[in-house]
């Protein structure tokens, strides 16, 4: 191991590959809340935050399981939920006086149209300011998992392959090709309790 007085350790978390301080750093000094979003492979979390000197306040959190409460019947970690898990945190982000935040996604590698943005775009079409090009936001079209349902078609002659990729959605009673549908249903259910709130 390197030794000497010239050398120091890096942080802990740096050397984990699990902070980027310079990254976190340009985004404390924005003055304005972070949208943090960690998408694991069943699920999402989003997270409204305001930086402290003695660590960072949560505002507003939604999780992708929480949609289970306005009838998602769908998975929690593709894109349709991650579109309804912004949609929610940015809800409750407003509701407590938060109108504008800066899109936090860690260390994970920015890809366009990703579940990254599909949370961005839930919170931006909840109300919320979020800076951001249009360029890397997902097609409306999938944002609805319209690429799902078309999926879910070209396995339906192979009904083993169907039952077998799709056991989660049929368990739940909801056939793969119905999501777009699904998707809306779920959508104008998180709007309407909210809108109530506020009436």
């Amino acid at each position: 191991m390197t030794k000497g007085a010239q050398y120091n350790l890096p942080y802990r978390r740096r050397r984990n590959a699990r902070t980027d301080y310079g990254k976190r750093k340009r985004l404390v000094l924005s003055g304005l809340p972070r949208l943090v979003v960690r998408p694991a492979n069943k699920h999402i979390a989003v997270q409204v935050l305001e930086a402290r000197a003695v660590g960072d306040r949560v505002l507003a959190s939604a999780h992708s399981s929480e949609l289970r409460e306005y009838s998602w019947k769908g998975a929690g970690g593709n894109v349709p939920a991650a579109y309804l898990t912004g949609t929610l945190a940015g809800y409750r982000a407003k509701s407590k006086g938060v109108e504008e935040a800066v899109l936090d996604v860690g260390t994970r590698p920015v890809t366009p149209g990703s579940r990254l943005f599909a949370a961005m775009s839930g919170a931006v079409d909840s109300g919320m300011k979020v800076p951001h090009s249009t360029e890397v936001l997902p097609a409306k079209e999938r944002l609805r998992g319209e690429h799902i349902a078309a999926y879910a078609k070209t396995l339906s002659k192979d009904a083993g392959l169907y039952q077998r990729r799709f056991s989660d959605y049929l368990k739940h009673e909801l056939k793969p090709e119905e999501i777009p549908k699904h998707f809306e249903e779920v959508r104008e259910k998180i709007s309407h309790s909210f809108e109530k709130k506020e009436a």
